[in-house]
């Protein structure tokens, strides 16, 4: 018996333990900063750089490419440095601590482009964006870390999941319906620099608030395992993961799908509904499913599973891009299809972190070593090439299309690229999210994967 409780007291904290509510609103809270930065940058970057800025969509799209490339290798290499940690506070909740400042700062010069030049202004662009890139990872991949080392609990976890899938929607609401007037009440380059300087401040406090109040709770592996799992290694083990596999690429797919409908979406209010006002409606309409959901989604998430629930809702999205096509200029078509739409937003925003986690239980059982930042790195990478890629393609078939930043009316191939951008590519998109999701199948192994994986660490 005694021998019994050694054991126990050796895994550290219960792994099954799962955080009180007032730790999982912190945690959620804290994500609410990061999304800010997120949603501020992949919704309207692109339309203050050829808009306000005055930089060409083509240099934009090429931009908007490279450094989200180099963001997934920095995505790579921070997962590593997270499972390396070593500290007082943890492996992953250090860095919430550390980089709450830094991001807050470039937030705010990432959005204050100087008249010096076309070239000084690209120069610029590309020094500040990389920038925010090396930040926003080291505080980025942490914190998605995160959530896997607070709870092993499969109940816990999704629960925790659906909080931070709250923040993320409030941040992105926050964002897609007062940033553009804001900035255009406030007027020109101004306006757009004071939604950034709000976003960086709010962004320090919140993870200051999220660092204070969380817990790491789950222990390494094994008893046997070293904090310092070979890179080669690592990495070998998750093109072998199948579920991670999947996982990833329908990141890169929905990133690459939620780039085009939240960045071409006011391209396409401005142009072919006439009215760029008509974002904040377009971009509240977008997140009822989500915003119902959430109440029902603890319920069902136990009753059916994170997989099924996000198969339902995506293959429901597809129906989305089918029905603007009814008739492309007409607003309430438009608005309905946006509302059908949003059902796909629903596994990013409620399940994709969890599922994401999940598949680190999955290696760990199938490898027999845990790697939980290398898996959200790598995961993340797939996210920032899907949201690069979709910022490129609006950037590129803008340009393609002959479009003029700023002007009063566009050309009929400008036009043209911007309902590609906001229909055509989406709807291929949402087919490939809902073939994917079919694929993931995790869910019905996960609760004896977690039971082996319980009695290894007893031995």
């Amino acid at each position: 018996m005694l021998a019994e409780k050694q054991r126990v007291k050796q895994t550290g904290p219960v792994q099954g333990e799962r955080p009180g509510h007032k730790e999982m609103l912190n945690y959620g809270l804290g994500f609410f900063g990061v999304i800010l930065t997120w949603t501020l940058v992949g919704t309207f970057l692109t339309f203050y750089y050829t808009d306000v800025a005055g930089i060409s969509a083509g240099v934009v799209g090429t931009l908007m490419l490279v450094a989200r490339l180099f963001d997934g290798v920095t995505d790579i290499a921070m997962g590593t440095v997270v499972d390396r940690t070593k500290s007082k506070h943890g492996k992953a909740r250090p860095w919430i601590l550390w980089m709450g400042i830094p991001l807050g700062v470039v937030t705010l010069l990432l959005f204050t482009v100087p008249d010096i030049g076309d070239g000084g202004k690209i120069a610029y662009a590309y020094v500040t964006y990389i920038l925010l890139i090396l930040v926003y990872t080291a505080m980025s991949i942490p914190y998605k870390t995160l959530l896997g080392y607070m709870t092993q609990e499969p109940q816990g976890r999704s629960v925790l999941n659906i909080y931070t899938g709250i923040f993320t929607m409030l941040a992105t609401l926050v964002i897609t319906i007062l940033a553009q007037p804001v900035a255009s009440a406030i007027g020109g380059k101004t306006g757009w620099t004071v939604v950034a300087g709000i976003s960086g401040a709010t962004i320090i406090v919140t993870s200051y608030l999220a660092f204070r109040s969380t817990k790491e709770r789950v222990a390494p592996s094994t008893a046997a395992q070293k904090d310092s799992v070979e890179l080669t290694v690592g990495i070998k083990s998750l093109f072998m993961n199948k579920y991670w596999l999947i996982m990833t690429l329908y990141c890169v797919i929905t990133y690459t799908l939620n780039a085009l409908v939240t960045g071409a979406g006011l391209y396409y209010t401005t142009y072919i509904l006439g009215n760029a006002a008509y974002f904040s409606i377009a971009s509240l309409l977008l997140f009822v499913p989500s915003m119902v959901g959430f109440f029902f989604a603890a319920k069902l998430t136990n009753n059916f599973g994170k997989r099924n629930i996000a198969l339902v809702v995506s293959i429901i999205g597809i129906f989305g891009p089918i029905i603007k096509l009814i008739d492309p200029s007409s607003l309430p078509i438009f608005l309905t299809g946006t509302v059908i739409q949003g059902f796909g937003l629903v596994p990013t925003i409620m399940f994709i972190y969890a599922m994401i986690n999940d598949t680190a239980e999955y290696g760990e059982w199938k490898f027999g070593f845990r790697t939980q930042g290398l898996v959200n790195s790598a995961a993340s990478f797939g996210m920032k090439v899907g949201a690069g890629l979709g910022g490129a393609l609006i950037g590129w078939l803008l340009a393609f299309g002959g479009y003029v930043g700023a002007a009063a009316e566009q050309s009929a191939s400008a036009t043209t690229m911007i309902l590609v951008l906001n229909i055509y590519l989406p709807l291929g998109l949402a087919v490939c999210q809902a073939i994917l999701m079919w694929m993931y199948k995790l869910d019905k192994q996960y609760p004896q994967i977690l039971k082996e994986l319980r009695e290894r660490k007893m031995r």
